[in-house]
C-alpha cells in the first residue's frame, strides 16, 4: 500500500478490525520511510447484472424501494423493509459469487417478503414471475394457501351485530 505522505510503497500493518458487520476490515498501517501512519479500508463489493448486460454495486436502498411499492397500503414499517434489505443482501453474500443476475436478486426478496405480508408477496411476485393470467395469481394462491396459514401482519377485524332500525322506529 502506497503511504499518502511520501508516496513510499513499503508499509507495515499495525492493526486490523472487522467494520461494517464484517464486510469490511479496516487496517492501521505504518509508513517504513516516514514512520507516519494511515488508515486503509477493504471491502468485498456485491455487483448485480442487468438484463442489459451493464453491471452496479448492490443496493439495499433499491431493494427497500422495489419492495415499498409492493407494501404500499399494507401494516409494514420502514424497519422491516430495511430488515427485509439485509436479509436478502446476507443470502446473496452466502452465495458467493460477486456478481449476481438481477432476477436473482428479486427471486431472493420473495422468500422473506412471503414471511413479512403475504399480499405484497402477491403483488411483488407477480412482477418477477411475470404473471400474465387470472390463472397465475390463482396458482400462487391456492400454493399459499397449500403452504398454510398466512404469516404476515395481517390486520384483525371484529365483526360487531348492530341492531338495524326501520323507518320511523327509534334505536333504544
Amino acid at each position: 500500500m502506497r503511504c499518502p505522505y511520501c508516496r513510499s510503497d513499503d508499509s507495515r500493518v499495525v492493526d486490523s478490525r472487522a467494520f461494517d458487520d464484517g464486510l469490511g476490515i479496516r487496517r492501521r498501517r505504518e509508513c517504513s520511510d516516514c514512520s507516519r501512519r494511515f488508515t486503509t479500508t477493504e471491502t468485498s463489493v456485491l455487483y448485480v447484472v442487468k438484463r442489459s448486460g451493464a453491471t452496479e454495486p448492490f443496493q439495499r436502498g433499491k431493494v427497500v424501494s422495489g419492495v415499498r411499492k409492493a407494501c404500499q397500503g399494507r401494516p409494514v414499517s420502514e424497519d422491516d423493509l430495511a430488515l427485509l434489505a439485509q436479509q436478502v443482501e446476507d443470502f446473496l453474500r452466502a452465495e458467493g459469487q460477486a456478481e449476481v443476475p438481477a432476477m436473482d436478486v428479486g427471486l431472493a426478496i420473495l422468500a422473506p417478503l412471503r414471511e413479512l405480508d403475504e399480499v405484497a408477496y402477491l403483488r411483488f411476485a407477480s412482477v418477477y414471475r411475470s404473471f400474465d393470467t387470472l390463472e397465475d395469481f390463482e396458482a400462487e394462491i391456492a400454493l399459499l394457501r397449500a403452504e398454510g396459514e398466512p404469516m404476515g401482519q395481517e390486520p384483525t377485524v371484529v365483526a360487531t351485530e348492530t341492531p338495524l332500525s326501520t323507518p320511523g322506529s327509534r334505536p333504544t
